[in-house]
C-alpha cells in the first residue's frame, strides 16, 4: 500500500552566518581578482592603506592598528620591501624600532588597488539598488561598530 506523503513543510530561512560567509567568501574571491594585477592582496592593501595615514609608523605601531602580530606584520613588510612598495629605516630616537614608509612605487599601487577593489565592490552589490545596498552598508555598520575611525584612503 502506498501512503500519500505528507507535504513537506517550508524549508527554514538559511542561517544568517552561513549567508555572511558565502557573501564574504564571494566578495574575497572578487576583491582577489581585481587586485591580482596590482601585485597585492587584501592584507598587503590594508597595511599600504595604513601606512598611508599620514604619520609614520613602526612596525609594531602598524601591526597594532591593524590588530595583527609583530610576526605576521614583520612578513607582510618583508613581501612590500621586496616589491618596492615599501622602504623602513631604523627610528633616529629609538635604533629597536623600523619605521615604515611608502615609496612613490607604494603609494602609486595604492591609488591603484584601491580603485580595482572599490570596483569590485561596486560589482559585488550590482544586484542591489543603490538605496538597498546603502542600507546594506548602514546594517552592517551598526552590526559591527569601528573601534577607530577608517583609514582615509587617497
Amino acid at each position: 500500500m502506498v501512503r500519500d506523503r505528507e507535504p513537506r513543510p517550508p524549508s527554514p530561512e538559511r542561517p544568517l552566518g552561513h549567508l555572511l560567509g558565502r557573501a564574504h567568501s564571494r566578495l574575497t574571491r572578487m576583491t582577489a581578482e581585481a587586485l591580482a594585477p596590482h601585485g597585492v592582496d587584501g592584507h598587503e592593501l590594508t597595511v599600504l592603506a595604513v601606512l598611508a595615514d599620514g604619520e609614520v609608523l613602526s612596525q609594531a605601531d602598524a601591526a597594532a592598528r591593524l590588530g595583527v602580530d609583530r610576526t605576521t606584520m614583520v612578513s607582510l613588510i618583508d613581501g612590500l620591501e621586496d616589491h618596492a612598495l615599501v622602504e623602513r629605516r631604523r627610528s633616529p630616537h629609538d635604533r629597536r624600532r623600523n619605521l615604515v614608509t611608502l615609496t612613490p612605487l607604494g603609494e602609486e599601487c595604492l591609488r591603484q588597488a584601491e580603485r580595482a577593489r572599490r570596483a569590485a565592490e561596486h560589482l559585488f552589490l550590482a544586484p542591489l539598488d543603490e538605496q538597498t545596498a546603502a542600507a546594506l552598508r548602514r546594517a552592517l555598520g551598526t552590526l559591527v561598530p569601528e573601534e577607530r575611525p577608517p583609514v582615509p584612503l587617497p
